[in-house]
């Protein structure tokens, strides 16, 4: 059983356990959004919130949000991210953005399949 999923505003969460999981941007968001050339991320020890803004993307076409798919705080940022946000473009699924603790809430989440038919639509 895959313990990624995928969020409808194009975010995947995997969950490491119960209660903690890394959180970044499809690679159908990445191939949307083109290359990347900044991301901002917030601080370690932010709350974040289902549906709430936690970072920001800026790519050569337009400034991107990133949305949380779980609520919780953040235990890690990947800070790669900030002097080479293309890592995103070359794997998105492995340039995770943060990794969040304590989780007590999570969105309605799609596995793969789910999201595959929605980015298809």
């Amino acid at each position: 059983m895959s313990k990624i999923f995928y969020a409808k505003s194009h975010e995947w969460v995997e969950f490491l356990d119960d209660t903690t999981a890394r959180v970044g941007i499809s690679d159908y968001a990445q191939s949307e959004l083109g290359d990347l050339v900044f991301v901002s991320l917030p601080e370690e020890g932010d709350e974040v919130a289902v549906g709430e803004s936690f970072a920001d993307v800026e790519s050569v076409k337009a400034v991107s949000n990133v949305y949380s798919p779980v609520s919780g705080t953040v235990k890690a940022v990947n800070e790669n991210l900030l002097d080479q946000p293309e890592l995103v473009n070359s794997d998105a699924m492995d340039a995770w953005f943060i990794e969040v603790e304590n989780i007590s809430d999570k969105a309605d989440l799609l596995t793969e399949e789910e999201y595959k038919k929605l980015i298809e639509e």
